[in-house]
């Protein structure tokens, strides 16, 4: 938990400071209104009435005390709140640029819904014990101690007594702690649950409407809901225990402090039943601190262990070093911009029993079209994902530009790609919003940072200014998030124009031609070619149709190359690249 706390900032706690300052100040006056109530029981029992002027000014000092003690807490409060709230946001600023750095690796050892639930719940329930820390956690003892330097010597019976009560208090908040801290644990975990069923079952819920599985899903769901609400009622109903015990021993006390007082004053003498009076009136009221402040640590107690777990999450992300180290290279050899190479390849899935590639060689030239096909779980999309360093090859060197990519720095490595991956991913916003996602070297993403003229063109590539200039504000039509207000084909012509609109040396379509119908496939792979036709091209495809053309097609089997050339040559010369033909065209039609 206390590891957390070096992401404070020096001015977050000089604002800590003050607020122990104003809790400070806030205990000192609330254990200095007994003393005024001790004089005034004195003056009570000692005069007949006539020092009333003495009453209403230790009266007067109390009301100020209490309006004083509100102040400071009020102030405590306030830094308080403002340093939960900037160290909360700080939090979540760290764990988003965090898990920007990730490599899926690290996104899928986490999960998806893990992380959600990290950047929102588990810094939620940190930034409530901050702020509740700083105005009790340093209250609290405060005050416990001090009420009982005050009490000290004034009643040994009542001092067992308040004692009793004290250890009763620790011995309930001991046992319930060793039950509940389990189940906040298991709490986090739970909740993770529910975000990825409830994430899952929204993502894909066309899906689950087609095939008219609703009741499944939400068989799924209320199991765990199930287990959640249940882990939550144990741990609430656990808890709930303390008030009644509370509420015993905070009406007990008093009771106790008097009853005892009472055969005190009974056995003294006159001049000591007036000393044991007055002691009594104060002792009951700083004994009642002594419970209070006993209750102010049950408060912490009861929110410590799940934000301690939620701690321990969030640094489990920022202490994770993703396996993606960015190097310091800022550009490439001379002469060589657009080329990439692949030198004996291998990679392996961290803990997988077998490689995906396997000694993968091939060399693509500045404007050349290099395709890659195969059958499903061949190794195509894992090949082309090492381009971008989305994994790092576990043997052999991929070159970009002449360089390794493992010793480019990411953002310069990126600069020279323009990616599309097989689902298109669109965010909420506008068309030019969209499309211009991928303009180099703007500042920002908003839409005054870069040029219209630029996503018009790039859309006019794509093949996507007439369903465009169709749609009402035209450039400026708002986009849903994920794109739920367009087209598959749609949204696949977006998506290729943003790579476009991104002016990279080398293209990368990870099977992106898919959505789209065999003309506006063709139309728009020759728009490429005449209007980028220095661009480096890597296409994953499906379709034989989709890559007949181009200057280099590799063929992968279980990870391995066995076939590279021209359609031409494939056709004749490898057997595995002749049946994926024969299986989408008659042989009529690949002869001619």
């Amino acid at each position: 938990m206390i590891k957390v706390f070096k992401y404070l900032t020096p001015k977050e706690w000089l604002m800590s400071g003050i607020s122990l300052v104003f809790v400070v100040l806030q205990v000192w006056l609330d254990l200095l209104m007994p003393e005024y109530m001790e004089e005034i029981t004195k003056i009570l029992i000692k005069s007949e009435g006539s020092a009333m002027g003495e009453i209403w000014q230790n009266g007067g000092f109390m009301l100020l005390c209490a309006f004083g003690s509100l102040a400071a807490a009020i102030a405590a409060g306030y830094f308080a709140a403002k340093v939960g709230s900037s160290f909360s946001q700080r939090l979540r600023s760290l764990l988003f640029n965090k898990v920007e750095s990730f490599s899926m690796e690290e996104i899928n050892r986490f999960s998806t819904s893990s992380l959600i639930t990290r950047s929102t719940n588990d810094i939620t329930q940190v930034q409530i014990l901050v702020i509740m820390a700083l105005q009790l956690v340093v209250k609290a003892p405060i005050t416990a101690v001090w009420a009982v330097t005050k009490i000290a010597g004034k009643g040994f019976e009542w001092s067992m007594v308040t004692g009793g009560a004290v250890l009763i208090l620790m011995i309930l908040v001991t046992i319930l702690m060793i039950f509940v801290m389990p189940k906040f644990k298991r709490m986090q975990f739970l909740t993770d649950d529910i975000t990825r069923v409830t994430r899952e079952n929204l993502t894909g819920l066309r899906v689950v409407r087609a095939y008219n599985a609703e009741g499944y899903q939400g068989e799924k769901f209320e199991a765990a809901n199930e287990n959640l609400t249940g882990t939550q009622l144990y741990t609430n109903r656990a808890m709930a225990i303390m008030m009644p015990f509370m509420t015993v021993i905070m009406g007990g006390l008093p009771l106790a402090i008097y009853w005892i007082g009472a055969y005190l004053i009974d056995a003294a003498g006159v001049m000591d039943k007036m000393v044991i009076f007055s002691n009594m009136v104060v002792f009951s009221s700083y004994a009642m601190q002594v419970i209070m402040s006993f209750m102010m640590l049950v408060m912490i107690f009861i929110m410590f262990p799940r934000a301690s777990v939620s701690a321990k999450r969030i640094n489990e992300v920022l202490d994770t070093e993703p396996c993606i180290i960015d190097g310091a290279v800022r550009e490439g050899l001379p002469g060589q911009e657009g080329e990439v190479e692949f030198r004996n390849v291998s990679f392996r899935y961290p803990d997988a029993a077998e490689a995906v590639l396997e000694n993968i060689s091939f060399k693509a030239n500045k404007g050349e079209t290099v395709a890659f096909i195969g059958s499903t779980g061949s190794g195509k999309s894992t090949l082309i994902n090492l381009v971008p360093r989305f994994f790092d090859a576990t043997g052999g060197e991929v070159l970009v530009d002449g360089v390794n990519v493992k010793e480019y720095h990411i953002e310069t490595l990126m600069d020279k790609i323009g990616y599309v991956p097989q689902k298109a991913v669109l965010f909420k916003g506008t068309v030019n919003s969209n499309v211009g996602y991928g303009a180099v070297g703007a500042d920002c993403f908003a839409e005054d940072c870069f040029a219209e003229e630029e996503v018009k063109w790039a859309v006019n590539i794509a093949q996507g200014s007439d369903f465009v200039e169709e749609m009402e504000n035209q450039y400026d039509a708002p986009i849903a998030q994920g794109g739920a207000n367009i087209s598959g084909g749609q949204k696949q012509r977006l998506a290729i124009a943003r790579a476009v609109c991104r002016k990279p040396e080398i293209y990368i379509f990870d099977d992106s031609f898919s959505a789209l119908d065999y003309k506006t496939d063709s139309t728009l792979r020759k728009a490429l070619k005449n209007s980028t036709p220095d661009i480096t091209r890597l296409i994953v495809a499906q379709r034989i149709g989709t890559i007949m053309d181009a200057d280099q097609i590799i063929v992968l089997d279980e990870g391995k190359i066995v076939g590279c050339g021209t359609h031409k040559a494939l056709l004749r010369d490898c057997a595995v690249y002749k049946e994926i033909a024969m299986s989408q065209f008659g042989e009529e039609e690949l002869i001619s």
